[in-house]
């Protein structure tokens, strides 16, 4: 049937930044969808602890007020989020995160913040995965296509609804259900196991990744770095991209 036929976890994070070295979780969602349909979802709300700037604010909407008057303590959020991804990776059913980079290397920021348990650590020193990642895999297989690869960009393309975008569930859905439509359209990608695509992406995500940042040397910044790493990056050197 194909791993995009069987459940899938979609993830989402909303956060106060886009560096996932300093940004904190704001809301975060995980949705649990077969062939397309959401079956399950588990959504939290975090007092971050610090203030969401504007533009934060202006992209999913959560204020000051509302996230430390109903907001859980962050510490709390992101135990319980990495709880949940850790036992559907235990369980060996897929987690998928459009940018999976971003939103995985700012919750292990988190739980390096808090004193937390690592994800490596939840599960029992194995890889984190399998991640399916909608951006690195389009990336990859239509790499010369024109135009952004906005998740809303993206779901345009290959004709996935998304309503709601950066509501963190809205986009945890939207994300899973990218992920299948990719496997619809790219056979190839839905013949590979999930660990099969895993490591697929790792070499796509490093590869993407020097040519970006040759471009950039290109443009004028000799001195451009692009982390290759996926689906974790190093937090304590370098900022992200969302």
């Amino acid at each position: 049937m194909g791993w995009h036929r069987e459940l899938l976890i979609g993830f989402d994070l909303e956060t106060t930044g886009t560096d996932p070295a300093t940004a904190r979780i704001v809301t975060a969602a995980v949705v649990e969808v077969k062939k397309g349909e959401p079956v399950g979802r588990r959504e939290w709300l975090a007092d971050p602890g610090v203030p969401i700037p504007a533009d934060a604010v202006a992209v999913h909407g959560i204020s000051d007020e509302r996230a430390s008057t109903l907001g859980r303590p962050a510490r709390e959020v992101a135990d319980e989020v990495a709880d949940t991804l850790a036992g559907y990776w235990r369980a060996g059913t897929p987690v998928v995160a459009y940018n999976a980079a971003f939103d995985l290397s700012l919750l292990a920021a988190e739980l390096n913040r808090y004193g937390l348990r690592p994800l490596s650590e939840r599960l029992g020193g194995a890889e984190t995965g399998p991640v399916v990642d909608p951006l690195t895999i389009d990336r990859a297989v239509d790499r010369y296509r024109r135009g952004k690869r906005t998740l809303e960009a993206v779901c345009e393309v290959y004709g996935v609804v998304l309503t709601g975008a950066h509501e963190a569930g809205a986009d945890a859905l939207a994300a899973a259900r990218l992920a299948c439509a990719v496997a619809e359209t790219h056979e190839r990608v839905a013949r590979l196991s999930p660990w099969e695509l895993h490591r697929e992406q790792i070499a796509w995500y490093a590869q993407w990744a020097a040519d970006f940042q040759s471009w950039l040397r290109g443009k004028g910044d000799p001195g451009a770095v692009v982390d290759g790493s996926w689906p974790l990056r190093d937090t304590e050197t370098v900022a992200g991209h969302r």
